[in-house]
């Protein structure tokens, strides 16, 4: 078969050719995006720090409003936490309802600042294969632990918790708006039943009823 005199006779057979060609030239491939900036995507979350390691009852990391940080065995305002990245591998904590940064002193000691101190509120986040992670003052070594509760049948200087799951929470829900009234139903028995005329003390006499 002559495919040039068949297209010359019947040129509508070339529209479904072309048409598929096109399509397949024109087909969009996904560019690999190499931008150094995607390791800093997600450098602020917001997560409740659990842990059941050495510990009787499980718990969650809570930066309170008088500056110290304690175990709660339920989510609570003060359980929330934001994780910001200062540099890879680097964050700091802070309690999202107190407004304080979660600080270590020489001795381990956990409390937290209002203000933002990088050589005692920076910490390494480390990922264990469990999904749990590990989190280390920078400048100090020391690994992160809640402070142990509190029990004359316990070790006096046992060691808290030092393996952290980090579980995804919600920013606060924002206030809701006032109510809007509804309007009161019209007074059928009334000369002015729609209030259109204003208050009774401007009306014509000829409104009285």
């Amino acid at each position: 078969m002559d495919w040039n005199k068949a297209g010359l006779e019947h040129p509508g057979l070339w529209v479904p050719v072309l048409a598929v060609f096109l399509l397949g030239a024109c087909q969009a491939h996904p560019i690999p995006d190499s931008s150094p900036l995607l390791q800093f995507g997600g450098q602020v979350r917001l997560r409740y720090l659990y842990t059941d390691d050495a510990q009787e009852t499980e718990a969650h990391l809570e930066i309170r409003a008088d500056g110290t940080v304690a175990g709660a065995a339920h989510r609570s305002p003060e359980s929330l936490l934001e994780l910001k990245a200062l540099k890879p591998g680097v964050i700091q904590i802070l309690g999202v309802k107190t407004s304080r940064f979660l600080c270590q002193g020489p001795d381990g000691t956990l409390y937290g600042s209002l203000h933002f101190n990088p050589a005692a509120c920076s910490f390494r986040e480390l990922l264990l294969e469990d999904g749990y992670n590990v989190y280390q003052s920078e400048a100090l070594g020391l690994p992160l632990r809640l402070p142990p509760h509190s029990s004359p049948h316990r070790d006096p200087a046992p060691r808290g918790p030092a393996r952290f799951l980090p579980l995804p929470g919600l920013p606060p829900a924002p206030p809701e708006p006032p109510g809007i009234l509804a309007p009161e139903p019209p007074d059928v028995g009334s000369s002015d039943p729609l209030s259109m005329v204003g208050p009774s003390h401007g009306r014509s006499p000829s409104y009285a009823s």
